[in-house]
Parts: structure tokens; C-alpha cells; sequence
């Protein structure tokens, strides 16, 4: 009789324990949902690398028929959002700039851009705004680009030659 009753009330505590555990687990599930774009499995180490072609455009665009005008992808370790209409493009760089403006930094450019201190890596902010005025205006601007047309026709010319002895 008293095997019995211990066994009746081991059920009891290990339905009650599954039960607990199953509503836990749909309700973090519920709460916790990810506002993410969709897009394809990622393997564990190398994301969506496999699934990038010579002509990465050409993948973007597949996976874009597939999931949608915005995919998310993972380069490496890296999550990156593919977007393929002009629309949302615009959306992602005018309303939410700041959000989506900074780069990965990985060590090795943060080494070699002297602690992202560059124009190219810099977060961004006032100090990346301060850079891009100077550039627009000191390497930009009017005068500077006059100064050196000769060499852009130079070049232009260079590349129009190569471009007529490969074909």
C-alpha cells in the first residue's frame, strides 16, 4: 500500500515538473520572440558563407525571392541584414541611421585603424560627422576635384584602353 502511494505521488511531482518546465518554455518562447527578418539555417561557425556565390548579388537576390525584401544572413559569426527593395533600403538609411551606421570592428582593424580612430571605421557620431564635413570639403570639393581633372581623364582614358585590349 505505502509503494503504491509513493509511486502515485512520484507521477504526481514529475507531471507537475514536465508541466512546469512545458509552460515555462512556451511562455519565454512567447515573450522572447526576436524581431528579426527571416532567412535560411545557419550552420554553427561558418553562418550562411556556404550559400554565397562568386557573385555574391546573385545569392542576395535568391535569398531574397525566397524570404522576403529583408533577409538576415550570418557572415562567419557576424548577423548582417540583406535588403533588396529600394523602399526599405531608404527606411534602414535615413530613419534608422543610427542603428544600423556602426561596423564590426573586429581586433585586427581596430589595430591597423589606430583604435577605429580612421574615417572608414569610425563610429558613428559627432567625430564621424566632423570627418565626413572635412572630406566633403577639403577632399570633395569644388577646387580639389578641378585640380586634379587632368588625372581622372588620365585614368579614364588608361581603363577605356585596358578595357579595349582584353576584348
Amino acid at each position: 500500500m505505502a509503494e503504491t502511494d509513493i509511486q502515485d505521488y512520484l507521477q504526481l511531482f514529475f507531471l507537475w515538473l514536465l508541466s512546469i518546465i512545458a509552460v515555462r518554455a512556451i511562455l519565454t518562447k512567447l515573450r522572447h520572440k526576436p524581431r528579426r527578418p527571416p532567412g535560411p539555417r545557419s550552420l554553427p561557425i561558418i553562418g550562411h558563407l556556404h550559400l554565397i556565390s562568386a557573385l555574391p548579388h546573385q545569392s542576395f537576390h535568391a535569398l531574397s525571392t525566397r524570404y522576403g525584401p529583408a533577409v538576415q544572413v550570418f557572415l562567419g559569426s557576424v548577423p548582417a541584414v540583406v535588403v533588396s527593395c529600394p523602399e526599405l533600403a531608404k527606411e534602414f538609411l535615413k530613419t534608422h541611421e543610427p542603428s544600423f551606421s556602426n561596423r564590426f570592428v573586429s581586433a585586427a582593424v581596430h589595430h591597423l585603424s589606430y583604435g577605429s580612430k580612421g574615417f572608414l571605421f569610425a563610429p558613428y557620431g559627432s567625430y564621424w560627422r566632423f570627418l565626413k564635413k572635412i572630406c566633403m570639403s577639403e577632399l570633395l570639393g569644388g577646387r580639389t576635384l578641378d585640380q586634379f581633372r587632368h588625372l581622372r581623364e588620365q585614368e579614364t582614358l588608361s581603363f577605356d584602353m585596358s578595357i579595349r585590349l582584353l576584348t
